[in-house]
């Protein structure tokens, strides 16, 4: 069994950006500069953010942190997106999720110039990824292909089963593991909260990806023998005995599943960092994209 290590991957993957971002600091060129607007104070949500500033600082990039009040507009928020969309320093920028109730998620996401979306959440970016054209993969995604690439995980032919439709993770790998090329050329099968059925599926996949947020969900009994199994979920369980009072845990019985495949993905330390690597991967193609515009 390959324990597909997300934790040593995504540290791969930020050695290579330095090493890129320091070839720039010596042509005495601009270094990428990613900006994260954070409303509230969601604890994982500050915890993401702070994760990504530190990632920036590792790998040499330039970075912005804008807190808002939970008691922010729709309005006041719109407008420092503008200004971010305007600002030629900025190269990328996130709007971490979720927003206080007071703002509409779409109407944010709609605002970010698809230039600088580097989640690649923006309707633009969405639709060149399902037509196959050159985008911001959302990081996500983006960071499970890149797993598979880099352990070089067969998928043409292969039955890929996506468990979860959410526009961040599900629907996009749904698109992806059935494009054309490497990793891709799959048959997929996406299902979600009301599929029936859903072991008899499961039990016919050859690589599973479930990004459904339920704890445990998937058992041993569920997955074929030498399947490959893509960990999606993070669910903060509470128990009074970890040092935090909680303990992370994924949408796959681990313990059990990992006796019967060929591969799999820990929880945590699997996708988890490969999120924020990608992050940093887009923010280095939107610096690449913007030096090539500006040229």
């Amino acid at each position: 069994m390959i324990l597909l290590d997300g934790k040593k991957t995504s540290n791969d993957i930020k050695n290579e950006i330095t090493a890129a971002v320091q070839e720039m600091k010596d042509k005495g060129e601009k270094v990428p500069h990613l900006a994260a607007i954070i409303v509230g104070n969601d604890g994982a949500s500050l915890t993401y953010v702070g994760s990504k500033v530190r990632a920036c600082e590792r790998v040499g990039f330039e970075s912005t942190l804008i807190k808002m009040p939970n008691t922010t507009s729709e309005t006041e928020l719109l407008k420092e997106i503008k200004k971010l969309n305007q600002n030629p320093e900025i190269d990328g920028f996130i709007v971490q999720l979720p927003l206080p109730k007071q703002i509409d998620t779409q109407k944010v996401l709609m605002a970010v110039d698809p230039d600088k979306d580097v989640d690649g959440f923006h309707p633009t970016n969405f639709g060149r990824m399902a037509l196959d054209m050159s985008t911001f993969i959302p990081a996500t995604p983006f960071g499970i292909l890149e797993l598979l690439e880099r352990y070089n995980i067969e998928t043409k032919g292969k039955h890929t089963v996506v468990i979860g439709r959410s526009h961040i993770v599900g629907r996009p790998m749904s698109i992806l593991m059935g494009r054309k090329g490497f990793p891709g050329n799959s048959t997929v099968t996406l299902t979600h909260s009301q599929t029936k059925n859903i072991t008899q599926i499961t039990s016919q996949a050859d690589i599973i990806i479930s990004a459904l947020g339920v704890p445990g969900f998937l058992k041993a009994e569920m997955v074929k023998d030498d399947a490959v199994i893509i960990d999606v979920g993070i669910t903060r369980v509470p128990d009074e005995s970890a040092a935090k009072g909680y303990y992370i845990t994924g949408d796959v019985d681990f313990e059990n599943v990992s006796k019967k495949v060929s591969a799999i993905t820990p929880v945590p330390g699997g996708v988890g960092p490969m999120t924020i690597a990608m992050l940093l991967k887009n923010t280095l193609l939107a610096r690449e994209r913007h030096r090539v515009m500006s040229n």
